[in-house]
């Protein structure tokens, strides 16, 4: 597969080539964006050198989610809709693990990851050898690619992110074409007092140092472990003006969930659950959504629903670009 040459074919601008990545941005002009490039640039290249066994647990247990957040109901359902695929984006690919997954589960499609991060360069490199897959370091809010050109676009946990995710949702809806779907999954607002603390700490967090951010993130991880170590579930009264939703819960789920940020997750295990909590505090561009509100951005982008999925995490679903 000659990339370079379907490449010149997609996209609106030159491009050059860097250690195996195609360059179509240049650093952002965002301060809170760009802060978010570097923080990312950081988590996934120091995740990128943990041992490799912790590495494939998370992948695992995201493959495997990625299935249930866009209604696949197996690997196999997937694969049989990516051969449908002639040119498929991973937007904001991270490691690229799932670009990865989707160019060996359809060899003959074209799959490009895209990250405004250097994790496009830890990707390129780890998966130099897969012929169909690409790597390029650009903007999901700002491609770069002709309108209508795109089978399928996914991205996954990632336009909560960009500096104005409706503005990215537009422009990937712009890419796609009719009548093609994009997968897509946003950040769900939690409970009234963790939002105040989320939305208060990202007020500064670009102050912080990434030193004191990982350190503050291991604090978080081992108040998780200890918390559910616990192994006490507490009956909780609905509180609705806060948000609070009753029932039987485990007291680190219900500090979770309602007040603070403090994951673990013992299969995943400590290093894991440390760059979970970093991903969560770093970055200063980090939106969460109602689900009406998700569905507005959505059909604000000229998108409609095909599947809908809502959990207390997320809100996700595949989209379809309207044939006129």
């Amino acid at each position: 597969m000659d990339i370079r040459s379907k490449l010149k074919g997609l996209f609106l601008e030159e491009f050059f080539e860097d250690r195996g990545v195609f360059i179509i941005s240049d650093a952002s002009t965002h301060e809170k964006q760009s802060q978010t490039n570097d923080i990312f640039s950081d988590k996934w290249t120091k995740y990128s050198k943990e041992d490799w066994e912790n590495q494939e647990r998370l992948f695992e247990f995201q493959r495997q989610w990625y299935l249930k957040l866009y209604d696949f109901s197996s690997e196999i359902e997937l694969k049989n809709y990516l051969e449908q695929q002639s040119v498929v984006i991973d937007a904001g690919c991270g490691l690229g693990y799932k670009s990865k997954w989707f160019a060996d589960l359809s060899p003959k499609t074209l799959v490009i990851g895209m990250d405004y991060s250097d994790a496009a360069f830890v990707a390129a490199e780890k998966y130099r050898h897969t012929s169909n897959l690409t790597f390029v370091y650009g903007d999901i809010a700002d491609t770069k690619i002709k309108d209508d050109a795109i089978s399928f676009i996914s991205c996954d946990q990632v336009i909560h992110h960009t500096e104005d995710p409706q503005k990215t949702m537009v422009e990937l809806a712009r890419i796609l074409q009719k009548g093609k779907e994009l997968a897509v999954y946003v950040y769900a607002k939690k409970a009234l007092p963790r939002e105040l603390l989320d939305e208060h700490f990202r007020e500064f967090t670009k102050d912080i140092s990434k030193k004191d951010m990982w350190e503050m993130s291991e604090q978080l991880t081992e108040l998780g472990k200890r918390l559910s170590e616990l192994d006490v579930s507490i009956n909780v009264p609905s509180i609705p003006l806060l948000g609070i939703s009753g029932g039987e819960m485990d007291i680190q789920r219900f500090i979770y969930w309602n007040f603070l940020k403090c994951f673990w997750n013992e299969e995943l295990g400590m290093e894991t659950s440390i760059s979970t909590n970093f991903d969560w505090f770093a970055p200063s561009n980090a939106q969460r959504y109602s689900n009406e509100e998700f569905i507005e951005m959505v059909r604000n982008a000229g998108l409609m629903e095909r599947d809908f999925h809502s959990e207390e995490a997320c809100h996700s679903g595949r989209f379809s670009k309207r044939l006129s």
